[in-house]
């Protein structure tokens, strides 16, 4: 019998949950993420670096499936297309802000698999996404710097909203996504309706906060893996090259 770990916690009004366990056990990292009644499964895998690989070969992949709207595919074509523009957005939201966070020189193929299980056509899965990649990498043994956290943030009649729904981003002047983790903003997404840098700034920080506030839940959705992978290096810069390149760069005057 499997070990099934859930956290619950309020967020943006509503119970956000984070189960491990019960789900794709045979995957390295696996868990499912509820927020209202949507919800999405993420899991992470690895296999051994190929030889001669000079780049990182990180796949995340979003994956819409019809029947967590309820809906079969009929008619003629029974069987579901190719990925959506949604779906290869709200993967390469994710994308970003998971990638620099593993260790420099890590060449393993990790593949990051979200699917969605069920929409409420009310709360936007993407940002569940990003949570249940994170929290699967996080449990598993692939070497990986996080947990991170993602909020959407909404300015509605005038006041900061986290997560708002589909209706309430209509009548919102701002749609911002923020990823990042306790210390630093990874990622930042937005588009608004002619809001003042100042009060963009104000969003970016209220976002952030909310982050803070939600990681520890997501720490205690499951141990990390007791086995961590060994990375290999190759081609790797000597280290005071390294060092070199991270110094802070001065413009040099005109």
């Amino acid at each position: 019998m499997s070990n099934i770990t859930s956290v619950s916690a309020e967020f943006g009004g509503q119970t956000l949950t984070i189960e491990t366990g019960r789900m794709a056990r045979l995957a390295g990292g696996a868990v499912t993420v509820r927020y209202g009644d949507t919800v999405v499964l993420g899991t992470a895998n690895r296999s051994e670096p190929r030889p001669g690989l000079d780049f990182f070969p990180l796949t995340i992949e979003f994956e819409e499936r019809m029947y967590a709207a309820g809906k079969i595919p009929g008619g003629y074509i029974k069987r579901e297309g190719r990925a959506s523009e949604n779906a290869t957005l709200s993967a390469r939201l994710t994308d970003r802000p998971i990638r620099p966070l593993f260790p420099e020189g890590y060449k393993d193929d990790v593949q990051v698999v979200i699917t969605v299980l069920s929409a409420d056509q009310e709360n936007d899965p993407d940002i569940l996404g990003t949570l249940a990649a994170s929290a699967a990498l996080t449990i598993s043994e692939i070497p990986f710097l996080g947990p991170i956290g993602a909020v959407r943030v909404g300015i509605v009649n005038g006041a900061f909203v986290i997560n708002p729904t589909f209706d309430q981003l209509k009548e919102s002047d701002l749609d911002l996504v923020v990823s990042g983790t306790v210390d630093a903003i990874m990622m930042v997404e937005a588009g608004a309706n002619l809001i003042t840098e100042d009060k963009m700034a104000e969003a970016i920080e209220f976002g952030h906060n909310a982050i803070k506030r939600s990681l520890p839940c997501r720490r205690s959705c499951g141990p990390r893996s007791a086995r961590r992978s060994a990375f290999h290096t190759s081609s790797q810069a000597p280290t005071a090259c390294w060092r070199l390149l991270r110094q802070p760069q001065t413009a040099a005057p005109l």
